[in-house]
């Protein structure tokens, strides 16, 4: 056999697997185009009829509805610096108060949990939960962890969550996302929002695969699948679930929602609700206020309408090998186990889609098998063009009229596709991107090539799809807020020079069970209540301010209500720069200052003041309990010389750091956790005639026997003036206080 004839046999058998791969390309092109039909017509009818007629809904209507208790999950394996920048950046940034983070955590995994520890010592929101097996187990072996923890605070806090939100250690998240879940809640079971990648380098082709894919992924073939058959899959992130789902999914799952043996328990959910006649929602809801979008791209040529769309923002994986890793997980998930899960339905709807979601099995080869061909094609048509005499190799192919024509529409079908990319990738990213989604599609179609290839093996070499082990794909976490932690109260005081390591030491051994460090040291006489509001403003990068409580401005705290001054602890002093200025005892959260501003509409600044100085002006300004002012009494004893100024200032500083709320009691006295104060502060109605404490009994979180107990301590730690003054004598005079 001479080169000739391997010619021949060579290019006989690529033109017929190029015959078979154009048809193979052209079916799955006219399965994509009907997705493109059904898309475009219906937006042109909804645009002629539905939103004609309708009002525009904007971000501000979310507002009025009343925050309902959610929960957000976050299972976590090996997350060091990853999980903790991420829970602190959600109590940071989310435009939302009524909520719970809950970080699934594993026992052989102390630095995870050290990382928690750190973000839950500052927001009594977020809870550390460790699971009762060691890491790594699947991410559905955490979630129901965490969801029997969520389940166990409950009962402790008497409330009932009406939403269950899904996130991932690396998920950046919308500040509006908990505000549309809130207002979609309970009427929808499955909430799903679009995910967006972050776009890194240009020449990033294997994360910028991603963002092409879920552009056009959550920019249409999720929009179709819901209009056509009502079943929304669930990314895994961005998903909320309603109560009547979890409490539905533990019932089937005999005490286990999420599915243990499922790589993409996500997914397997979205058909199980679905199959229990529960409602499913994909949301694309976008914000007209860019500030509502922080962490959108801001490239001029987005769509301004959806470049603002709510949604999650992650990295994904950069390196061929994590890509692959984690696709392949994808397609166990997806493909082999969700078929051996669910296989077909009785809706032929739903059996389409479900085709859609396993194509890629065949797709996949089809499409790498096709690129190399286009890659032999090419260099004969090269050779053609560059070599005098050469042989015409192309001709068997250009004289078929079956190929020419299977070209012929495969080529305009091909177009379309990547201008659809291009369309969906240039709305949330702008033409940039757009452009560099062509190139990107070649490499993408590689990666989804050897990811189903591994996938398979891994299929193969276990027997049973199921028993594939979770294969975690490592994150990364971006920079993406100048917030901190900084640094604690102790680190600064001892900065600072005010305090030694001794003292440091001998106030935290010395600490009353419940009692916060600044206050202990207040108590222990080791710094002063101006030093510790200097402090603690240094921590929170505000000002700090001395006031006096009680000759205050009238006028701006008429104007303030009654409500939000105690439920927020703070003091309203007067209009600075067109900002309302209040005293607060400690920091402000920014979800709070949000929440304030939102219901003045107008915008507020803070200052830390002295201990004490906030709970006393509210008892005398908004309950008008003028016994409270210890001026009077204090004026008294100077002038008939009792005591000297010096001593009246230290007494005067005594009693405004010995005050103590009712939830500072509680805490002291160990019987109610911060978090479930924090959730119980949430709940409570300040407009209403009820005592905060007879609340806590009519809600069942504490008894009567137990209100008076808490009553008698925060007595006894609110003491008189005349206390004060009895126990300095006695002090001075070297005796000892009874």
């Amino acid at each position: 056999m001479n080169l000739i004839d391997i010619a021949a046999i060579y290019l006989f058998a690529l033109k017929n697997i190029t015959l078979v791969l154009l048809a193979l390309l052209l079916f799955f092109a006219l399965d994509d185009l009907f997705i493109d039909a059904y898309y475009w017509l219906r937006r042109l009818w909804r645009g002629l009829t539905v939103y004609r007629n309708r009002s525009v809904f904007n971000e501000q209507q979310l507002f009025f509805r009343k925050e309902q208790p959610l929960a957000i999950m976050i299972p976590a394996w090996q997350e060091v610096g990853i999980v903790g920048k991420m829970a602190e950046l959600a109590a940071s940034e989310l435009d939302y108060e009524n909520y719970q983070i809950f970080v699934g955590t594993y026992p052989n995994d102390p630095e995870t949990q050290h990382d928690i520890d750190a973000v839950c010592r500052r927001f009594p929101n977020i809870h550390k939960v460790i699971c009762a097996r060691p890491g790594p187990t699947s991410k559905a072996d955490c979630l129901n962890n965490v969801i029997t923890s969520i389940l166990e605070f409950e009962r402790r806090s008497n409330i009932k969550f009406a939403g269950f939100v899904l996130h991932d250690a690396e998920d950046v998240i919308s500040s509006m996302e908990l505000r549309l879940f809130n207002y979609l809640l309970p009427r929808k079971d499955l909430i799903q929002l679009p995910v967006y990648p972050f776009a890194t380098g240009i020449f990033n082709f294997t994360s910028g695969h991603y963002l092409d894919e879920f552009s056009e992924m959550h920019g249409k073939d999720v929009v179709v699948r819901e209009a056509i058959v009502g079943q929304v899959p669930s990314a895994g992130v961005g998903t909320c679930f309603s109560r009547r789902a979890i409490l539905k999914l533990s019932e089937e799952g005999d005490g286990l929602p999420f599915d243990v043996q499922s790589l993409t328990e996500d997914y397997d959910i979205g058909f199980r609700l679905k199959k229990w006649g529960m409602e499913e929602i994909f949301v694309r809801f976008s914000v007209t206020d860019n500030k509502l979008a922080a962490f959108a791209e801001r490239n001029r040529s987005r769509s301004k309408t959806d470049g603002n769309v709510v949604c999650v923002r992650e990295y994904f994986p950069e390196t061929f090998s994590t890509a692959v890793r984690q696709k392949s997980r994808w397609i166990i998930g997806i493909v082999f186990q969700g078929f051996k899960t669910h296989k077909w339905s009785s809706d032929w709807k739903l059996n389409y889609f479900l085709w859609r979601d396993r194509k890629g099995v065949i797709s996949y080869f089809v499409s790498f098998i096709a690129n190399l061909v286009f890659i032999q094609l090419f260099l004969l048509w090269l050779y053609q063009l560059t070599s005098e005499n050469s042989y015409n190799f192309l001709s068997i192919f250009s004289d078929s009229q079956l190929v020419v024509t299977l070209l012929g529409l495969n080529l305009v079908l091909f177009l379309n596709r990547m201008v659809q990319r291009m369309i969906f990738v240039r709305r949330y990213y702008g033409i940039g991107q757009a452009l560099l989604s062509v190139p990107r599609q070649i490499w993408g179609n590689f990666i989804n090539f050897f990811a189903n290839i591994r996938a398979i093996r891994q299929v193969v070499a276990q027997g049973d799809p199921r028993r594939v082990a979770w294969d975690k794909t490592q994150h990364q976490f971006p920079t993406v807020s100048e917030r901190s932690l900084g640094s604690s109260l102790g680190a600064i005081l001892l900065q600072q020079g005010i305090i030694s390591e001794i003292q440091l030491d001998y106030a935290l051994e010395h600490r009353m069970r419940g009692e916060r460090l600044g206050q202990a040291m207040l108590r222990l006489q080791l710094i002063s209540p101006i030093q510790l509001a200097e402090a603690l403003a240094s921590q929170a990068s505000v000002e700090c301010r001395i006031i006096d409580p009680f000759k205050l401005e009238s006028k701006p705290i008429v104007q303030f209500p009654e409500r939000l001054a105690f439920k927020y602890a703070v003091l309203p002093l007067g209009i600075e720069n067109g900002f309302i200025l209040l005293a607060k005892e400690s920091a402000l959260s920014p979800v709070a200052q949000g929440a304030i501003e939102r219901m003045l509409q107008q915008k507020i600044r803070y200052v830390i003041c002295q201990a004490g100085a906030v709970t006393l002006g509210l008892r005398y300004w908004y309950k008008f309990d003028l016994t409270c002012n210890p001026e009077h009494q204090l004026s008294q004893w100077c002038e008939n010389g009792t005591i000297t100024q010096s001593e009246a200032k230290t007494l005067r500083e005594q009693y405004f750091s010995c005050q103590l709320l009712l939830g500072e009691a509680l805490l002291q006295a160990s019987l109610l956790e911060p978090a479930v104060i924090h959730q119980v502060m949430l709940g409570f109605d300040y407009d209403s005639n009820i005592k905060l404490g007879t609340y806590l009994v009519q809600e069942q979180l504490i008894s009567e026997q137990v209100l008076e107990q808490t009553l008698k301590l925060q007595h006894a730690h609110q003491k008189s003036l005349q206390q004060l003054f009895t126990e300095f004598k006695n002090i001075s005079c070297g005796l000892e206080t009874p």
